[in-house]
């Protein structure tokens, strides 16, 4: 790359691409094809890049054309329960609390949390201790301290929690064929409270409509 960055997920574990690009109702990891993106659909969007000996991490979910109204409230419910659960962040938090947070604002909305993939620890390594659960009543041991860097990346299903795996051993789908939302920062915890370290830009795209108004 120009900048001297290089794609993390490029090889990692054999992943065969530089991103991963999850449509409708695929969950997570899934991998870039030929396959050309509809008006209707939503994209997630998952980036890491490794820059001068440390990884950074970061999602987002886009609209195409015009997506129906469940699936845009899937997608504004998500942004915000990773927003709230950010506005805890600080020296002294419970790492579980992350997911009473995040549960407890989508399942107003009457979504569901997935449980099989959660934040975790990033830095030198790309995935790392601490794991941090996006679900009620999890068991995340630990507190943050202050120079902690992780990520929170909840992926919301407008049915079912329940996903099932592709057979090519990454593509990871809604159990029940409905669609699936996730966002995600790479967090610093600092003496105060947090930093935003994938933070948007004032120069970056005003995709989200609810951040417009």
């Amino acid at each position: 790359m120009k900048q001297c960055g290089y794609p993390s997920p490029l090889n990692y574990h054999f992943f065969p691409k530089s991103c991963c690009t999850s449509v409708n109702e695929v969950i997570c990891h899934g991998i870039p094809d030929a396959r050309k993106l509809e008006d209707g659909d939503i994209i997630n969007v998952d980036v890491t890049v490794y820059y001068k000996g440390v990884h950074g991490d970061l999602n987002e979910t886009y609209f195409v054309g015009n997506v129906d109204e469940e699936s845009q409230r899937l997608v504004q419910s998500t942004y915000e329960s990773m927003e709230k659960a950010i506005s805890i962040i600080k020296p002294g938090m419970r790492f579980r609390e992350v997911g009473e947070v995040i549960n407890r604002h989508v399942t107003m909305s009457g979504f569901s949390v997935v449980k099989s993939y959660c934040g975790h620890g990033i830095g030198e390594l790309f995935h790392c201790a601490p794991n941090i659960p996006h679900y009620t009543r999890n068991k995340a041991v630990g507190v943050m301290k202050a120079g902690q860097t992780f990520t929170i990346e909840p992926v919301i299903n407008a049915g079912v929690w329940r996903d099932r795996m592709w057979p090519d051993g990454w593509t990871v789908v809604t159990a029940d064929g409905k669609r699936s939302a996730q966002f995600e920062h790479t967090l610093l915890v600092t003496e105060t409270g947090v930093e935003v370290l994938t933070a948007r830009l004032p120069s970056s795209p005003k995709v989200f409509p609810w951040l417009n108004a």
